[in-house]
């Protein structure tokens, strides 16, 4: 028997028998007894406590040992005092991040307690249009997680004159997913805020399709001074507050915040600074929850959303505050909080048992047992070994042309480089003015002003090997190449390197493989990690994609790059400040103009 999110019948179709139960005229399914119990309604944790289940929904929550004057229950698991709590619920995620399908990543969630996610699958929409966003939705409808889905907003990020994307979702297509998918919950994050500020027409007509479908609509927005013309278009969350002030600025505003946590050493962390306005300064946590945003399969395993509840703890909140803004604020955002996210009579039983240092020990999806002291159950195997099998148009996505000269013609005469900045965290990159002196080779170029090439090349087979050539600063690739199929957000390849041969055999191992992230050094590749479904997915489990994104992580910084190859994907994402670099060129960013790599 295979677990998905249809497993369990709809309230309306139980309420007589959860009733029954809950009165104590009828057998439970399960009782759990013996636990603490984590109410986000409360926020409080009420001891000696029990939760009979039936249907794969809660009937009650009575004293513990109740059970026993009730007619018996099919099943009893003994808690031995450990926190049961609600299901974790991810606002704000990517599952093509993660570089596994949506029925892999299930396991990792489940694993770390989270039950539901709502997922923006713009990558692969960037990439396959309308099929990809429904390939995944097929995807999602076969995985042991409950997924909904924020319908991708901004495909392609910007606009055919800045960059070349294999999808476009317009307004007309965007509202006929909404239509045909009930899953498709809200807009996902409207990227382009400078046109949803300056009022471009097919920025508000995006909009008006979740507006009029009485939806709500994600956000992305860097600048405090797009905040204000942001909200009145419609817009009502965002995961992009980066620090104190801005975050202030959302929630003044009317817009959800969703605390972004990851690891510390990528670019993703942003809780630490934009949880103030409650640590510091006493504002509510009632329109605050918690998200992952992206995750490489490695990260999803060890900085999962319950990483971020704690983070939040760590960083001053209350357990039961954290744990309801990691589970009840999510599902409230999407009107989902009388489904999931709380203990109470009817909700669907996603339950997880924690320690007191507020680990998943143990999880129920639908009122069945898949993660049990950390060991993946039966059921849950079972499930993950009938993965869902993308179609074969699919697994070839990557168009590239052969002779294409990857780096840029050697200045013959003194010339001002558009450079690109490498600055930690690595998501905002400045734009540095390089003077540069004729030679005879690049290679002390490079290496006076501590310099590597950047190339973006059309990979959707749309501009027949269109390739922008660029100069990344402070990168610290000092030899060979890297490069990624996963080019945000138009997904086209992306490479780095010093020399012309190593960016060659990185190129030719990524078109090989149709998509993959590979580190080339002195002629020979060091670490490879195959994405075969659209450039962007592998199809293996989670663990396996796992082992392989740690030995890429090790042979990535064996070559000196300063950001991990998570930020570097975002090197292309033409929305975010200062400069960024698409097939077309140079981009900079708020100005959204495309700038010569020498003046």
């Amino acid at each position: 028997m295979a677990l998905t999110r249809f497993s369990v019948a709809p309230l309306w179709q139980q309420t007589q028998v959860l009733a029954a139960v809950a009165r104590g005229a009828a057998p439970a399914d399960l009782v759990i007894t013996g636990a603490r119990m984590l109410s986000t309604y409360s926020e409080r944790i009420a001891t000696d406590k029990e939760i009979w289940l039936v249907g794969g929904r809660i009937a009650a929550i009575h004293p513990a040992g109740t059970y026993k004057k009730a007619p018996a229950p099919k099943a009893v698991y003994d808690a031995k005092g450990g926190i049961i709590a609600p299901g974790l619920v991810d606002p704000h995620i990517h599952i093509e991040s993660s570089m596994v399908t949506a029925c892999a990543y299930a396991e990792a969630a489940l694993l770390n307690g989270t039950t539901t996610i709502f997922c923006d699958s713009h990558e692969i929409g960037n990439v396959m249009d309308v099929a990809g966003v429904e390939a995944m939705l097929e995807d999602a409808r076969l995985a042991p997680l409950s997924i909904f889905l924020t319908v991708p907003s901004t495909v392609p990020a910007t606009s055919p004159e800045l960059e070349t994307a294999g999808g476009d979702l317009t307004p007309d297509k965007i509202g006929a997913l909404f239509d045909a998918w009930p899953e498709a919950m809200a807009l996902g994050e409207k990227m382009d805020f400078v046109p949803v500020a300056m009022g471009d027409p097919r920025s508000h007509a995006i909009i008006a399709e979740s507006l009029k479908r009485n939806r709500p609509v994600s956000g992305h927005i860097y600048g405090r001074d797009f905040v204000a013309p942001y909200a009145a278009s419609g817009v009502t969350d965002t995961h992009e507050a980066i620090d104190r002030d801005i975050s202030n600025d959302f929630i003044d505003a009317g817009i959800w915040v969703f605390l972004r946590g990851g690891n510390p050493a990528t670019p993703w962390n942003s809780i630490v600074e934009a949880i103030k306005p409650i640590t510091e300064q006493g504002a509510s946590h009632k329109r605050f929850a918690v998200c992952t945003d992206d995750r490489d399969a490695d990260d999803l395993l060890t900085f999962g959303l319950d990483w971020v509840v704690r983070e939040a703890i760590r960083l001053g909140m209350k357990p039961e505050q954290a744990w309801a803004m990691g589970s009840l604020h999510g599902a409230t955002r999407f009107g989902l909080g009388d489904e999931i996210g709380g203990l109470g009579g009817g909700r669907r039983a996603d339950l997880v048992l924690l320690g007191d240092d507020m680990k998943p020990v143990s999880t129920w999806y639908g009122g069945e047992l898949v993660v049990d002291q950390r060991k993946v159950m039966p059921l849950l195997e079972e499930t993950l070994n009938q993965r869902y099998r993308y179609p074969e148009a699919a697994y070839n996505t990557v168009h590239l042309p052969k002779g294409l000269k990857l780096t840029p013609e050697l200045p013959t005469a003194p010339v001002t480089a558009n450079a690109i900045g490498i600055e930690l965290p690595g998501i905002v990159l400045p734009h540095r003015k390089v003077a540069i002196e004729p030679a005879n080779d690049w290679a002390s170029i490079l290496d006076k002003h501590n310099l590597s090439f950047v190339t973006v090349i059309e990979r959707h087979g749309k501009s027949k090997g269109g390739i922008a050539h660029g100069l990344l600063q402070d990168f610290g690739l000092k030899n060979g190449a890297v490069g990624s199929s996963v080019g945000h957000d138009s997904h086209n390849i992306l490479l780095a390197g010093t020399n012309e041969a190593d960016m060659q055999l990185a190129l030719d191992t990524i078109d090989t493989a149709k998509g993959g992230i590979v580190v080339v050094q002195d002629g020979k590749v060091t670490a490879f990690v195959g994405l075969p479904v659209a450039g962007l997915i592998s199809d293996k489990r989670v663990h396996d994609v796992a082992a392989e994104n740690r030995a890429l992580k090790t042979a990535w910084e064996a070559a000196g790059c300063t950001i991990p190859y998570m930020g570097f994907n975002l090197i292309p994402l033409s929305v975010i400040p200062e400069i960024r670099i698409t097939d077309k060129g140079l981009v900079k960013v708020p100005e959204m103009v495309l700038q010569p790599l020498y003046d």
